[in-house]
């Protein structure tokens, strides 16, 4: 098996005091020329924002956005016309498209906000902007790989405008999962809490790593994990 690590310590890193981030690629002012994506995963940032603080409205071409949040509430508004409230086990996908303006605040005055912003590039440009928001629940997710994130919206998954699918897990300690990979696709797992195994690797909480020339992937959860599995053309 072909596995490349991520150290979540590696990880770019920037506090500006109403936000915490870290990059696993190149993102903003920060560049790694090892790590400027991987297949048509391009951006993994890991935000912690404070209490009613938030990115103001900006704008967004060409891109499916994915948020994934871990604790509290982050506010949505974009100029779709769309506003909600994103919470544990929610996966928003928004698509950037032609374009789109959002901003994304802390829904809470008194606690902090921490989630998964992840970008993948589209197949094809200039498609119309879109919105998706879906629950998925840790029971849903325990012991198995949960499809969050399909080009079809299988099994209820949001749609994404690439041939890319991502699933969801939680593993107790000693749990394993499975997952087939075609011929010629790749994989990126992030772990998001806890920490696991994978081929005989252990991976922390903010760990990363590309898998590629590997037919079968083996999680075995190791603490308490929560982990993100993308399965890449």
């Amino acid at each position: 098996m072909a596995i490349v690590m991520r150290q979540a310590a590696d990880r770019g890193h920037a506090d500006h005091g109403w936000l915490d981030t870290r990059h696993t690629f190149s993102f903003a002012s920060y560049y790694d020329p090892r790590f400027v994506g991987f297949r048509a995963l391009r951006v993994i940032n890991e935000d912690r924002v404070a209490p009613g603080q938030g990115f103001p409205t900006h704008a967004h071409r060409d891109m499916e956005i994915i948020s994934y949040v871990l604790e509290g509430g982050l506010e949505h508004r974009d100029s779709l016309g769309t506003g909600s409230v994103i919470r544990p086990g929610d996966v928003q996908r928004m698509s950037a498209g032609t374009g789109v303006r959002h901003s994304e605040f802390n829904a809470s005055p008194s606690e902090p906000v921490h989630f998964l912003q992840i970008w993948i590039e589209p197949a094809t440009s200039g498609i119309a902007p879109g919105y998706e928001q879906k629950a998925f629940s840790d029971e849903d997710k325990r012991g198995r790989l949960r499809l969050v994130a399909s080009p079809d919206g299988a099994d209820g998954s949001v749609t994404i405008h690439q041939d890319a699918r991502a699933y969801a897990t939680r593993l107790a300690p000693g749990v394993e999962v499975v997952h087939r990979l075609a011929p010629g696709r790749h994989a990126w797992v992030q772990v998001v809490r806890g920490a696991l195994s994978l081929g005989g690797q252990r991976l922390g909480q903010g760990d990363g790593a590309a898998v590629s020339d590997e037919s079968t992937l083996k999680l075995v959860g190791n603490k308490d994990a929560e982990a993100l599995v993308f399965d890449l053309a």
